[in-house]
């Protein structure tokens, strides 16, 4: 069983700064002071772990991304008085080995986010990856081995499923849409949006890639997007697009919402990037593809789910966004099964 990096020693929190506290918070201000474990190394497939190669090439968040989100989650577990169930029934020195497995048919995402909420609490817990994140997996496929201090597998269980469920959930919808959508239009891409879970937007984000799809913008800095509500206050697309164009620096991206044709129209008479065309019948967009004419990179957005995808896609927009991915879907059902012989 592979061993992940042990994190770089530093110093606990001095006995002067937590002698006054309860044990909760002792607990959650040494938690605080640890240092991050480094990501295990990439893991190979394992034979018989019933998972394909994985379809998607993917770069993980760095755990500088992720570990403070999953350290927030386990310090909103433990609460003022620690793991009561636990730590009443488990010996401080007990050891355990337990799998995660899916007990759904699915896409992986998220294993490694998953496995920091266990070396957070424990950084000597083993945690041996068997199938990478953007493989498919059959139900009842084992998705990763656990092993080690057996407080920490139990109390890191919940905020490791969590996370893993919501970002598998995410990347399976995703990969079904993506399939849909390129029977009907092999060149059109299917994005998300901003439409996230607070707090987690980069970790959603990374399961829509994990499904094949791609990501719109991370955030307002990112590229300007000017909607309807910013059309209504500057008085027109011709005079928000020049307002943007003087304020924002030359490599910015500007994409306009539009609702009509003519709007469309505005748009591209302004040279933007990107028009987003919003809640617009297939025969309009057909017609916004024709008047466009490759000028401008087209996105269709608004209410789009996976039963009408297929027909916008094939109008012949560029994108389609889509804020079902990460608003609606359901999580993938896993769960960690201690190893009771082990």
């Amino acid at each position: 069983m592979r061993r992940g990096p042990r994190p770089v020693p530093s110093d606990e929190p001095s006995a002067a700064r937590t002698a006054g506290l309860a044990p909760a918070a002792r607990h959650a201000a040494d938690l605080a002071a640890r240092p991050a474990a480094a990501p295990a190394r990439e893991p190979a497939v394992a034979p018989g772990a019933g998972a394909s190669a994985p379809v998607v090439e993917l770069t993980a968040p760095p755990p500088l991304v992720y570990e403070p989100i999953v350290r927030r989650a386990l310090e909103e577990d433990l609460g003022r008085a620690g793991d009561l169930t636990t730590d009443a029934i488990v010996p401080a020195g007990a050891l355990a080995r337990a799998r995660i497995v899916a007990r759904a048919a699915g896409r992986v995402a998220g294993l490694e986010i998953a496995a920091s909420a266990f070396r957070l609490l424990d950084p000597a817990v083993e945690v041996a990856v068997e199938v990478p994140d953007g493989a498919d997996v059959d139900a009842g496929a084992s998705l990763a081995v656990v092993a080690g201090s057996a407080r920490a597998v139990l109390t890191g269980e919940r905020v490791a499923l969590n996370l893993l469920g919501r970002l598998c959930g995410i990347a399976t919808a995703t990969r079904e849409v993506v399939r849909a959508v390129e029977r009907a239009n092999p060149r059109c891409r299917v994005v998300d949006t901003r439409k996230t879970t607070p707090g987690l937007r980069a970790l959603e984000k990374y399961a829509v890639r994990a499904g094949g799809g791609a990501n719109h913008r991370f955030g307002l800095d990112d590229a300007v997007l000017v909607k309807d509500n910013h059309l209504a206050l500057a008085g027109g697309v011709a005079a928000a697009v020049e307002r943007v164009r003087a304020r924002v620096g030359h490599l910015v991206r500007v994409e306009v919402e539009v609702d009509t044709l003519e709007q469309l129209d505005e748009a591209l008479a302004a040279g933007v990037d990107a028009v987003l065309l919003d809640n617009m019948a297939p025969a309009t967009l057909r017609e916004a593809v024709r008047r466009t004419a490759g000028r401008s990179v087209l996105e269709a957005s608004g209410g789009i789910t996976p039963e009408t995808a297929p027909e916008i896609a094939a109008t012949g927009v560029d994108l389609l966004s889509i804020g079902w991915l990460t608003h609606s879907v359901p999580s993938l059902d896993v769960a960690l099964e201690i190893d009771v012989e082990a």
